[in-house]
């Protein structure tokens, strides 16, 4: 057996030290974190390893970051792909301190340990207990800035092709289950411009609030039209799904409202394209704005992230499933996939953990997942690097 590297940290203290570097990703600036201290952390763990290691700014996103390490020459290879960023918490809702891990029940809980901070540190065990020094091909590792809200981290490092590994494995909790197959995300604000005054006078003002309601009845309407339309049986929830997910509107019950907003998000099938869900949303809302001109807009609230489908015939897929003892399936919410994917490799989502327990308060990582995980990762790299 490889003998350890006594500067690095075992599992538990890896995943302790990387949960205790807060990194949250939000789209309110209050809760918003750099991810630079975990990505400080994986990079000095990987360099100790012989890795070389880059790091880049994400572009337009203060205080984030993307590390890519990569050991061995040539061409092809396997690339480890992680977010580095976490959901923000209700310290409540917690029976522990979300930024410590605790070890109760054979689980390791905190925040991050499934979704998905605990991947880094199984790939750091498996790294130390293997001759990196007569690799075939490169193992790349790449740690990801802002999943939770905007992928700009995934969507830069697509861009920059930088590298081309033959395969990628995201490592996202899914019970060690290949995922192939993943609806992509849009979420937008519609707005209701209206005209305030006194309730006394309904006539002398616009009421937003009623011109939203008209709105909804439409939404509504699109929501079935796309049910008939498109369908997938590889998938739990077989269409695709538009939700009205927050409203805002109005100041006082004896004021007319002056402005309403609607935040809603639709999640599309592979196959489908993100303009065609938006064509369909302004068509189905055209009557309104043509009705009230001037008084109705549509705005992307973050930008969308494209479905995902890697061929189920495909290498990579066949030797997951033996590898992994699961076969593939499909998954509802979206991933960095679609991105990782542009890099030209075949693609697939598998990793530690339930996704049940991600965005959950008290998350944590099963002490079962751990012997599997390694020796899963250890037979992947064997595979494609060796």
């Amino acid at each position: 057996m490889k003998k350890l590297n006594k500067k690095l940290p075992n599992f538990t203290q890896a995943i302790s030290q990387l949960i205790a570097q807060p990194s949250i990703s939000s789209s309110q600036a209050s809760w918003d974190q750099s991810n630079e201290g975990v990505i400080n952390l994986l990079s000095a763990w990987f360099e100790t390893l012989g890795f070389t290691v880059t790091i880049q700014a994400v572009p337009q996103a203060k205080g984030k970051f993307n590390m890519l390490a990569k050991l061995g020459t040539g061409t092809g290879g396997l690339l480890l792909a992680g977010h580095s960023d976490t959901v923000p918490f209700d310290e409540n809702s917690w029976l522990s301190d979300p930024l410590k891990i605790t070890d109760n029940d054979n689980k390791l809980f905190g925040l991050g340990s499934c979704d998905m901070k605990g991947f880094f540190a199984f790939i750091l065990q498996v790294c130390q207990h293997i001759d990196l020094k007569t690799l075939n091909k490169p193992l790349y590792v790449l740690a990801t800035a802002d999943e939770e809200t905007t992928m700009a981290g995934a969507r830069f490092f697509a861009n920059s092709g930088i590298i081309k590994p033959d395969v990628a494995i995201i490592g996202e909790p899914t019970n060690l289950v290949p995922v192939v197959m993943h609806k992509g995300h849009m979420s937008h604000k519609i707005s209701i411009k209206g005209q305030a005054g006194h309730s006394s006078k309904p006539a002398s003002g616009v009421n937003a609030i009623e011109i939203m309601h008209q709105v909804m009845n439409e939404l509504f309407k699109l929501r079935e039209k796309l049910s008939l339309s498109y369908q997938n049986e590889a998938f739990d929830v077989q269409t695709p799904t538009l939700n009205l997910g927050a409203i805002r509107g109005g100041d006082n019950a004896n004021r007319i409202c002056g402005h309403c907003e609607l935040d809603i998000d639709m999640r599309s099938l592979p196959g489908m394209k993100d303009e065609e869900l938006v064509a369909w949303l302004a068509k189905a809302l055209q009557p309104i704005a043509e009705k009230y001109p001037g008084r109705l807009s549509i705005d992307e609230l973050d930008p969308s992230s494209p479905s995902f489908q890697q061929t189920p015939e495909s290498e990579l897929v066949h030797t997951a499933e033996k590898l992994s003892g699961h076969h593939c399936c499909a998954v509802n919410y979206a991933t960095e996939a679609p991105f990782i994917q542009q890099l030209g490799c075949q693609t697939i989502v598998m990793g530690p953990g339930s996704i049940d327990q991600a965005h959950q308060p008290n998350e944590y990582l099963a002490h079962s997942e751990i012997t599997k995980t390694e020796l899963l990762l250890t037979k992947l790299i064997h595979h494609y690097c060796f």
